[in-house]
């Protein structure tokens, strides 16, 4: 690899450390905001919450799909230069077992609130099954072994160096805006998959198609190949395609047209947000210093314990009476060096740091 690939692929990973951030900060947003759906909630009790709201509609859009299609790009490689089965025994161990170590280890103690003594606690945790946040590992472990199965029925795999066009951005995001519209006639938004745990199983056409697209960029040399412009271009298109087919969707607010509108505003924003993001971070957050690398190795244990975190701090402030966004700055200022901090000391931890 040389040297100025791997400053390239240093862009990739500072995404890593920005999109991980923007969990946290989702989950924070979720506390105060409107919309029941984390362990800790603190309904807002004034307008600022419709702000949190609007920023966790906006995150949802983008950036778990973001996180696959980066999953995707390294995937082919670690493949490559493992082969089938140890490739699929790395993922057990790097995926699996950080999973089962949120499932029977941390899940207990972020979900105490819910625990009101009217059962014995056995039944409560076994019918409390859930992946929370870890729901990512769970399906990118599919994902990593439906491509192993791909790999296995002889489809070529070589490095074909073919720039992406217009033309092909276009054609995929129609295609997965269609695809996202047809599913959700099966899996409305809002749906919620118990035991396996998907809290938002109606994006799973993008998971899939951005985790594929990933694999490609690998392949066909994308993320280098993309001119610096792209990055400017996608975030225009991002905005524009934001301020056109939301304010559609808010018109309409129901029927088939609504929600066509609603999965094209979706699949634009997240492909222009990634093409955007992508060139952005290639050409000008393309190095890493100590605090950038401390940051990148740990990013992934953060994303393992920050529910305790969250929780843990939204507890102590929960005697604060402010807006719902004050509340929300404060937890995220907190959390974020507390997480980062956490996690380097679990990563210190023999058994962990073998795996993590």
């Amino acid at each position: 690899m040389t040297i100025s690939t791997r400053t390239r692929l240093l862009g990739i990973d500072n995404l890593r450390i920005v999109l991980t951030a923007l969990v946290v900060i989702h989950h924070a947003a979720v506390t105060y905001g409107n919309i029941p759906a984390w362990y800790h909630h603190e309904p807002a009790r004034d307008g600022t919450g419709l702000i949190l709201d609007v920023l966790v509609m906006f995150n949802q859009a983008f950036f778990m799909g973001f996180f696959f299609l980066i999953a995707g790009f390294f995937t082919p490689a670690s493949h490559d230069r493992k082969g089938s089965g140890p490739f699929l025994r790395d993922r057990l161990k790097r995926l699996g077992i950080p999973l089962l170590v949120y499932l029977l280890v941390l899940r207990p103690w972020v979900m105490l609130g819910f625990y009101d003594g009217s059962m014995p606690y056995w039944i409560f945790y076994i019918g409390s099954w859930d992946p929370g946040p870890m729901w990512f590992v769970e399906v990118l472990l599919v994902f990593s072994a439906c491509y192993v199965l791909w790999r296995r029925s002889g489809r070529p795999a070589g490095v074909r160096q073919s720039p992406l066009t217009l033309r092909a951005i276009v054609v995929f995001t129609v295609a997965l805006s269609l695809a996202v519209f047809a599913w959700r006639f099966l899996v409305p938004v809002g749906q919620y998959w118990p035991v396996v745990g998907l809290p938002t199983p109606s994006f799973l056409p993008q998971y899939a198609a951005m985790f594929a697209a990933g694999i490609l960029a690998y392949r066909r040399g994308w993320f280098t190949s993309l001119p610096p412009a792209a990055a400017k271009w996608g975030l225009i298109a991002a905005g524009v395609t934001s301020a056109v087919l939301l304010p559609v969707g808010q018109v309409l607010t129901q029927g088939w047209a609504a929600q066509l509108a609603t999965a094209a505003w979706e699949t634009s924003f997240a492909v222009s947000m990634a093409i955007g993001l992508s060139v952005l971070f290639r050409e000008r957050f393309g190095t890493q210093g100590p605090i950038g690398r401390f940051l990148a190795e740990n990013a992934f244990t953060v994303y393992i314990i920050h529910p305790l975190v969250l929780v843990g701090l939204a507890l102590l402030l929960s005697g604060l009476h402010t807006l719902a966004v004050v509340k929300f700055a404060a937890l995220v200022l907190v959390a974020l060096p507390v997480c980062w901090k956490l996690a380097s000391l679990v990563r210190k931890i023999p058994a962990a740091g073998k795996i993590l």
